[in-house]
């Protein structure tokens, strides 16, 4: 990793597309959250469900209680999947794959460095030897 994370060796084409790649990432991170919450509110769910049949069943409506059972309760939430299976597969088909170009790209363009872009906005935006505004922990203006 350089220095100086801002990669002035670089041409501005590269930066950008470098940019837009850890943007994609980050976004595809944010869906795989929102993956685990409705992994983690249909398990929610279907234990409430199992709540409520258990309550039906103790008033003695057996027949819905049943029926709720057998038909809703462990039930596929897509063909041949629960939450986790969906989850599984993402990760390893779709996550784990954006991830792996996201490290090859930097790894080839930029040295294995991380938001190349971002150091370059920080370069741009910061006002140099202002308390708060240094170009970083290792690095002096």
């Amino acid at each position: 990793m350089s220095e100086d994370r801002s990669r002035p060796d670089l041409d501005d084409t590269t930066v950008e597309g470098l940019g837009k790649l850890s943007e994609a990432l980050e976004t595809i991170e944010q869906a795989r959250g929102q993956l685990y919450g409705f992994h983690q509110h249909s398990g929610k769910a279907d234990l409430l469900l199992q709540d409520a049949v258990e309550l039906f069943r103790k008033a003695g409506h057996t027949e819905l209680a049943d029926d709720l059972d057998r038909d809703l309760v462990g039930r596929n939430v897509i063909a041949d999947r629960w939450t986790f299976q969906i989850v599984e597969d993402y990760d390893a088909t779709y996550w784990s794959t954006f991830r792996a170009f996201d490290e090859r790209a930097r790894n080839e363009l930029s040295n294995g460095d991380r938001h190349v872009y971002e150091a370059r906005m920080k370069q741009r935006e910061r006002t140099q030897g202002h308390p708060h505004h240094e170009a970083g922990p290792s690095l002096s203006d």
